[in-house]
């Protein structure tokens, strides 16, 4: 079949658009200067720091216990053991975010979280090599999903679930820029990323090095590839999924071994990330079908 190497010698097109607009106007209810000030977190935040661990000593506990950690979120001025916590934290390789002590409060509907909280993870994080070594107990060609900053959790959570219905053997995701296995990707994936190896890694690049390394073939996919259709999909494949608004960075795109696209007919010329995985995916997994693999 005819599929397009990509020419790394042409650059990105496009630029950023600016989507910034004017607030509305809105007349703000009267409230008595004797009523105190409340920060309640929304529908959305009550969702995505479900699980927190909130307070110096739980927070170091939970770390010494090996306790599965996805994010610690942290005002760094807050002093005292706050600097020993992070320590360890780093040498664990989770992802420490400085905040506001209002972020913080709002985080945890005004609990006393003494400059530091903890968010779990929903499951615990794989090796880009331990999902390697689960299509080689399958006995099946790699197929893996590469998301690049996807950081809409629920498009995060979508796509684990395809991949997961779909037969793949996992999903590789950046430490920094991406959504994590938080609690509403794991409530979008309906349980899917309790069974779907996830690995977070510090380098994409380095990452598609490894599965280059392992044979695997990475295909992205950019409105510049050929059709999806022409593509030979049966052998060891890595699909790149690009981000909501900009697809897949340059330095990714340009470790690519192909390109392909999806036709587009009507007016608008994207597709939600999830559901442009999930066709790419499925394609997969007509042509392993046919082919006996």
């Amino acid at each position: 079949m005819a599929y397009q190497r990509y020419d790394k010698s042409k650059g990105r097109s496009g630029g950023r658009k600016d989507f910034s607009s004017k607030p509305k106007s809105f007349t703000k209810p009267e409230r008595s200067f004797d009523e105190p000030e409340r920060n309640i977190p929304d529908a959305a935040d009550r969702e995505e720091t479900a699980g927190l661990i909130v307070g110096r000593n739980p927070v170091m506990e939970a770390l010494k216990s090996g306790k599965a950690i996805d994010t610690i979120y942290v005002n760094s001025e807050a002093g005292g053991s706050i600097g020993a916590i992070t320590r360890i934290a780093r040498e664990k390789g989770i992802v420490i975010k400085n905040v506001s002590d209002q972020k913080l409060t709002q985080m945890c509907a005004g609990a006393s979280h003494q400059g530091i909280i903890a968010s779990g993870a929903c499951a615990e994080y794989v090796s880009v090599e331990d999902i390697l070594n689960i299509s080689k107990k399958k006995g099946k060609a790699p197929f893996i999903i590469i998301c690049d900053e996807i950081e809409d959790p629920h498009n995060l959570g979508a796509i684990i679930r395809t991949a997961e219905t779909a037969g793949a053997d996992g999903v590789i995701i950046p430490k920094r820029r991406s959504a994590s296995l938080n609690a509403t990707v794991y409530k979008t994936s309906a349980g899917a990323a309790s069974w779907l190896p996830v690995a977070r890694v510090a380098n994409l690049g380095a990452a598609m090095d490894e599965l280059k390394k392992n044979g695997v073939w990475i295909y992205g996919t950019d409105a510049s590839g050929s059709d999806y259709t022409e593509a030979d999909f049966t052998g060891p494949a890595a699909f790149v999924i690009g981000s909501e608004g900009f697809g897949i960075g340059r330095l990714v795109k340009d470790k690519c071994d192909f390109l392909v696209k999806l036709p587009m007919f009507g007016k608008i010329t994207s597709l939600n990330a999830s559901v442009a995985a999930g066709i790419f995916m499925y394609e997969a997994v007509k042509q392993r079908t046919a082919a006996g693999k």
